[in-house]
């Protein structure tokens, strides 16, 4: 499942409900990402997406997911709209069989989300805005997924 929301959720609540009744799971891996202030220079983090197309992008990166991990299942939720430092931005959740796939498969989708999946993300603080765009090591992260 992938949400897009632009209301604050809680990731204990989501893992919890995402484990419960697995009997044939074998690994859940998760992974939170926060807003930072970034030293004070960060105020508000403000993240746009174009809904249905964000979500259809995303969806085939999790289909290439599942079949490349032989997942069971996968939870995305991503927020949306002003976001202040400390709160959830992304929460993402595998379930597999092994903890290895459940592990790999998180980092897949959490290094796509970080530099691929559209969003349109701007840092506004005390010095102004500007946009955000991958830093070089999360495009060198994204790059040890592809195949030759």
């Amino acid at each position: 499942m992938i949400r897009l929301t632009d209301t604050e959720f809680d990731p204990g609540i989501l893992l919890g409900d995402f484990c419960r009744g697995r009997t044939e799971t074998g690994a859940v891996a998760s992974f939170v990402g926060l807003a930072r202030a970034e030293g004070g220079s960060a105020a508000v983090l403000e993240l746009d997406a174009y809904p249905g197309f964000t979500e259809a992008q995303i969806a085939r990166h999790v289909t290439a997911a599942q079949t490349r991990f032989d997942l069971q299942d996968v939870l995305i939720v991503h927020r949306t709209g002003a976001i202040t430092p400390g709160q959830p931005i992304v929460f993402v959740a595998t379930a597999a069989p092994h903890r290895r796939a459940a592990f790999e498969a998180c980092d897949f989708l959490m290094d796509y989300l970080k530099s691929r999946a559209p969003f349109w993300k701007k840092e506004t603080g005390p010095d102004g805005a500007r946009w955000i765009e991958p830093r070089p090591q999360d495009l060198t992260d994204l790059a040890r997924w592809e195949t030759p």
